[in-house]
């Protein structure tokens, strides 16, 4: 066990505040702190204490970082993503590949060259993820039923959204064509509707009707506003959570959480930013099927809660502290981050005091993890 440095990433729809209060650090920050990165992905590899890159130090010594088993199934790499994750202001309208499309889609722009502005695959991995809200957090989080979002788009009274509603309402077009007719409109069509969708939702008393008006303010001439309506609009309280699995559009809103994933950054964006937007690509990889309830499941066992996912890449455990020392028995590499109180983290190999938003790595090989003082601990693992 030993201290384990991230890398803020300083994104335009980052707080200034909330990464670095967690941390005790002066507020506002200078920046938008978005994301800190815990893990070894190539893009920001975290620092362990003794000043080694992460990446580095697992490719030294594969095997006893990992663990037999993680390097049988993953090779020689960290197979999650830990993030604290901050939304000051909306995230891109995003999804994320599946294995087979960013492997095909990495190699694809390798020939065409790694450095070309137009790339979207800066690896060959998927990336499914789970983040489970700090504070109240709200989200935009896969297809609706296209019949419910038809029956709020006509609540609108917008006429140039019959067409929509109508479509949606089409069993043959349905989402599979209503959002590439959205996305495809032009930026001053955009402008007329949003306008009047968004006038039309002000008076309505339900947090949709204000996300809508929220996201036309920001982005008054981007199609991105109009596929929100699409999608279902959620809130998390503290300790919930919410699984996006690959090709899903989804867009976080504002809030504090923690966010794991497959060890990935493939991104395909179709608005609501001013980064790369790839509308082909994006509907090439977009699974078009609605989800009823985007919320995560949560199992509870006493002091430790967690959320399942049905992949292996990643699992995450929320421990509550209250005095008690904690075992956990976690086969393969892992990862400790305190969001809360004081706590301390050991291993066979090393003791770690961690305060508010400090983390640090345990290797595969390490043993057991014991996790004692009074608190809030996240551990990250395969």
């Amino acid at each position: 066990m030993q201290g384990l440095y991230g890398v803020i990433r300083n994104y335009a729809w980052g707080s200034q505040v909330d990464i670095a209060q967690l941390q005790g650090r002066e507020v506002p920050a200078d920046l938008p702190e978005a994301e800190e990165w815990l893990g070894a992905h190539h893009s920001a590899p975290s620092t362990l204490h003794d000043g080694r890159p992460l990446d580095d130090a697992i490719a030294s010594a594969p095997a006893a970082m990992l663990g037999q088993r993680v390097l049988d199934r993953f090779g020689p790499k960290l197979p999650f993503l830990l993030k604290l994750l901050a939304a000051g202001k909306p995230l891109s309208l995003q999804a994320h590949p599946n294995l087979r499309q960013a492997n095909s889609g990495h190699q694809r722009e390798l020939r065409i060259g790694i450095d070309a502005a137009y790339r979207n695959y800066v690896d060959d991995n998927h990336k499914p993820e789970l983040l489970v809200a700090l504070t109240e957090f709200r989200a935009m989080c896969g297809f609706r039923d296209p019949l419910e979002a038809a029956a709020d788009i006509e609540a609108l009274g917008v006429p140039e959204l019959e067409s929509l509603a109508a479509t949606l309402r089409d069993p043959k077009a349905g989402l599979r064509r209503a959002v590439p007719d959205l996305l495809g409109l032009g930026r001053e069509e955009c402008r007329g509707i949003i306008d009047a969708a968004a006038k039309a939702a002000a008076e309505l008393a339900t947090q949709d009707a204000a996300d809508l008006v929220n996201l036309a303010r920001t982005y008054p001439d981007d199609p991105g506003v109009l596929v929100s309506l699409l999608l279902n609009h959620i809130t998390l309280q503290p300790g919930e959570g919410v699984y996006m699995p690959a090709g899903n559009l989804h867009a976080y809103l504002k809030g504090f959480g923690v966010e794991i994933m497959a060890a990935s950054d493939n991104v395909l964006r179709g608005g609501l930013t001013n980064k790369r937007v790839d509308v082909p690509e994006l509907l090439r990889v977009l699974d078009f099927n609605a989800i009823d309830e985007p919320r995560a499941l949560i199992e509870d066992a006493g002091p430790v809660r967690s959320w399942p996912v049905p992949i292996e890449d990643f699992a995450l455990r929320r421990v509550e502290l209250t005095g008690e020392p904690q075992t956990v028995v976690i086969d393969g590499p892992r990862i400790c981050l305190s969001t809360g109180g004081s706590v301390t983290v050991a291993d066979d190999e090393g003791e770690v005091s961690l305060s508010p938003g400090r983390a640090a790595f345990s290797a595969g090989t390490a043993g057991p993890i014991v996790a004692s003082g009074t608190g809030e601990l996240f551990i990250a693992s395969a």
